[in-house]
């Protein structure tokens, strides 16, 4: 049995928390059961994977990487050199390799990996465990649109999955990559705010988690500007507005615009030492 003809044979190297989404998200693709594999050195979690999903689950990176038409290396930035120097042997021609590994840039691949394999780069977010992750990928010299349309189906049942140019890929690490701890961060001072105004700590936490998810699948569904929907809520003198004036007095928005800055500065870092 083979897997729809756009994706061919796809291999896992990984089990962690970000390959499971993958393999989840692969087999959602359309990707056959018999047409992935997973590479996991610690067998109790390839067992797990197995069960999980049915699919082949095994230590050896090369063994699993030689039959695929698709590699994704979902392995710590410091597993990737020796993973690469594994499977760059193993190979076949026309194979897609594909990163979600952090930090790593494309250069670091290419250097490793025989010439002209095309290796594309993603820079996923956690909520792709659920399906409703915020993903970019970017494409090497040797990766072609076809490849990464390709890519972009592939994992399309991670969330939203976006093309972008590598340089701007430490922007999407300090917007989405990071954007999950900024969501968890207010989520806690929203529901902390709800304790101290009088409500039990798990009634703040459940309105504040509600109030997040439903003004996001708002401002998703209806299009518009998140100004246009703000003001909405902000009648003239009423109690939005005075809410709203505080947290332009204590700098909210600079202080994240702030954030966003210093989460790119450290990604072009972070990525300067795993490169060098």
């Amino acid at each position: 049995m083979t897997g729809p003809a756009t994706y061919g044979r796809v291999a896992v190297l990984g089990g962690g928390v970000m390959g499971e989404a993958i393999v989840a998200a692969v087999l959602r693709a359309g990707v056959a059961i018999d047409d992935l594999a997973v590479s996991e050195r610690f067998a109790t979690r390839a067992n797990e994977l197995g069960e999980r999903y049915g699919v082949r689950a095994a230590d050896g990176n090369a063994k699993v990487a030689a039959s695929a038409d698709v590699v994704v290396i979902a392995l710590k930035p410091n597993d990737v050199a020796g993973a690469l120097a594994e499977i760059s042997p193993a190979l076949r021609p026309g194979a897609i390799v594909v990163s979600v590994a952090a930090g790593l840039p494309i250069s670091f691949y290419e250097t490793r990996l025989p010439a002209g394999v095309p290796v594309v780069r993603v820079m996923p977010n956690t909520p792709a465990v659920i399906g409703e992750g915020a993903a970019a990928i970017s494409g090497g010299t040797s990766a072609t649109p076809e490849h990464l349309d390709r890519v972009q189906a592939l994992l399309a049942g991670t969330g939203l999955v976006i093309q972008v140019a590598e340089h701007d890929l430490d922007a999407v690490t300090a917007i989405s990559g990071s954007g999950p701890a900024y969501v968890f961060y207010l989520v806690d001072a929203l529901a902390e705010a709800g304790v101290l105004l009088g409500l039990t700590r798990a009634q703040a936490l459940q309105l504040a988690t509600a109030t997040f998810r439903g003004s996001a699948l708002l401002l998703a569904a209806s299009g518009e500007h998140p100004v246009v929907l703000r003001e909405r809520v902000s009648s003239p003198g009423g109690t939005t507005v005075a809410a709203l004036r505080e947290l332009d007095a204590h700098g909210v928005r600079a202080a994240v615009l702030a954030a966003a800055e210093a989460a790119r500065d450290r990604s072009r870092e972070l990525a300067a030492e795993l490169d060098g």
